[in-house]
């Protein structure tokens, strides 16, 4: 007889079920997120179990290694593609365990990509570090308006950069409270550009761009840091079918419903893989400022649209074209990909 379970993954406890192949429940229990408790509420059914599926929650590392680790053929449900019935009136923790096994015995359970361990480590470090460039960008956005404001001017990013002198920069602000503001954003963004350039250092000596993704440095706007980038948050390329797959992976596709040429809903904008979305809008970013035939499309969309618009149909660009970059092995085109 075939089983197969499920487990609903909190933070600080997990439903466990078990069902048979005529989804009769053989076991229900809730346990706190302890491993071996988890593994002693399986044990007696580990022969007969097909596989066990466990949530895609920002917690699932200990409990889907350990698992693996004691020989379980462990699933990761991809949480953002499973739809329950709509009409349902009642659901619990125990009903959405239920239905996770109920999908992988009908083998038609979404499924997330488990990330392998050993590499997990460096990509969460340059996970941390992306975090560290958006909140350096929140401090200098606050300082460009701040000035903004209080002198009417517009002062670039750059110039705020490359002013080594905070009593330069603050030059004009009268108001004292203004100026105190000021050098708390600045002395959080030295901070930051600190630590951000540690942890490129680390990054780029613990881990070398794979040859299958050395190409990735000839696309527009990729550099170093975020080819590696790109490539942590892949993985293994081949596990995309089709260039649409991948971009819709990095976001770059539209999450709207259309039916005899009319928008009737939205989808999902969420699936997907943030950091690797991020990491294209950046290239996009770079490419804009330093390619002119990239620029060019950038204003032809931006006049059609807005410039949000436009920096997205870049990413979905840039997107497509590192999909058949590492597929191939063949370098960038730009004369191809921004025709």
């Amino acid at each position: 007889m075939k089983l197969y379970g499920g487990i609903d993954l909190h933070s600080t406890n997990s439903v466990v079920v078990v069902l048979d192949e005529q989804d009769r429940v053989l076991l229900e229990r809730r346990v706190t997120n302890d491993l071996q408790r988890v593994k002693d509420l399986l044990a007696p059914f580990r022969e007969a179990l097909c596989g066990v599926v466990v949530e895609s929650t920002y917690n699932w590392y200990w409990l889907v290694d350990g698992l693996m680790a004691a020989g379980y053929r462990v699933r990761l449900a991809n949480t953002a593609a499973i739809k329950q019935y709509e009409g349902l009136k009642y659901s619990d923790d125990a009903h959405d365990a239920r239905w996770l096994a109920h999908l992988l015995r009908l083998s038609i359970l979404p499924t997330g990509y488990i990330y392998p361990k050993g590499a997990r480590a460096v990509r969460d470090l340059a996970r941390r570090r992306m975090r560290l460039v958006q909140q350096r960008s929140l401090n200098l956005l606050a300082v460009q308006t701040t000035l903004e404001r209080e002198l009417g001017r517009r002062v670039s990013a750059n110039a705020i950069k490359r002013t080594g002198s905070e009593v330069a920069l603050l030059h004009g602000v009268e108001e004292p409270n203004v100026g105190s503001s000021l050098t708390a954003n600045l002395a959080v963004m030295r901070c930051l550009d600190a630590q951000i350039e540690r942890l490129e250092r680390e990054i780029v000596s613990q881990v070398k761009l794979a040859a299958q993704f050395e190409p990735l440095k000839s696309v527009a706007g990729v550099g170093q840091i975020l080819a590696l980038t790109i490539m942590l948050e892949t993985g293994e390329i081949g596990r995309f079918a089709k260039v649409g797959n991948f971009a819709s992976y990095a976001r770059c596709v539209q999450a709207k419903r259309i039916s005899n040429g009319k928008k009737k809903g939205e989808g999902n904008a969420k699936c997907g893989n943030a950091y690797l979305a991020w990491a294209f809008v950046e290239a996009a970013h770079f490419a804009v400022r330093y390619y002119p035939k990239v620029k060019r499309f950038y204003e032809r969309k931006r006049a059609k649209s807005n410039a949000i618009v436009a920096i997205k149909a870049c990413a979905h660009k840039l997107a497509r074209a590192a999909y058949h970059v590492m597929r191939t092995q063949q370098p960038f085109d730009i004369d191809r990909a921004f025709a």
